[in-house]
């Protein structure tokens, strides 16, 4: 059943992802695995065709939509992992990228998981992450980003942080598929993640860390 949604989204079919996910959920399959195990892996590799030059812009809108589709089905039946508060996050995808899907997923398993979060949305120039980080004062920052080119805004994030004093206060994760736990150190990140199950868990585990530093 999964593995139908994987094959169907990374297929481009809408009508059989969507039909899939349905039949999930009637299933009583869990929202989160289908969202963990099914979705989550075939946009990767959605991800991956269009850095390889196998699907073109065209295709990864398309699997946007496809994507944002099965969430209208999938959101109302996620009811928060935890109802305990965990921490606060503000999100968005950096200056001169578009692209929101994968920072949406983030936004909808971070909430999941009990996290409070400020979605900046898409576009985001340097200078309004710092102003949101100095106004929210969240846990952690993440910064998400498609395309290679939009990447060295990243880059200019933790420079501006850093230039306000700022840098040290919170966590900063760099997310989306061209990104690397190489490129998160060379311009300053505290992580890289290439997927939204993978960033959320690194967020978890921060969280776990600085309530344990705390004795909390």
């Amino acid at each position: 059943m999964l593995e139908k949604i994987r094959d169907s989204l990374v297929g481009l079919d809408i009508g059989a992802t969507k039909q899939a996910c349905a039949k999930a959920l009637d299933s009583k399959v869990s929202p989160f695995k289908i969202l963990d195990e099914a979705l989550a892996p075939a946009l990767n590799e959605v991800g991956r065709r269009f850095e390889t030059g196998e699907y073109f812009l065209a295709e990864l809108i398309m699997a946007g939509e496809i994507m944002k589709e099965c969430m209208k089905l999938l959101e109302p039946m996620m009811v928060t992992r935890n109802s305990e508060r965990k921490g606060s996050v503000v999100i968005g995808t950096v200056s001169g990228d578009l692209h929101s899907i994968g920072k949406d997923i983030v936004v909808t398993l971070l909430r999941a998981n009990g996290f409070e979060v400020f979605d900046l949305g898409v576009d985001v120039p340097s200078e309004r992450f710092v102003e949101e980080v100095v106004a929210k004062k969240p846990d952690i920052l993440a910064l998400s980003a498609l395309l290679t080119t939009s990447m060295p805004e990243m880059g200019k994030v933790i420079k501006a942080l850093e230039k306000a004093g700022i840098r040290s206060e919170l966590k900063v994760i760099v997310g989306g598929s061209p990104v690397s736990a190489e490129f998160a150190k060379e311009i300053g990140a505290d992580a890289a993640s290439r997927d939204a199950v993978e960033g959320v868990n690194i967020c978890l585990k921060w969280i776990n860390e600085k309530r344990s530093k705390h004795g909390r």
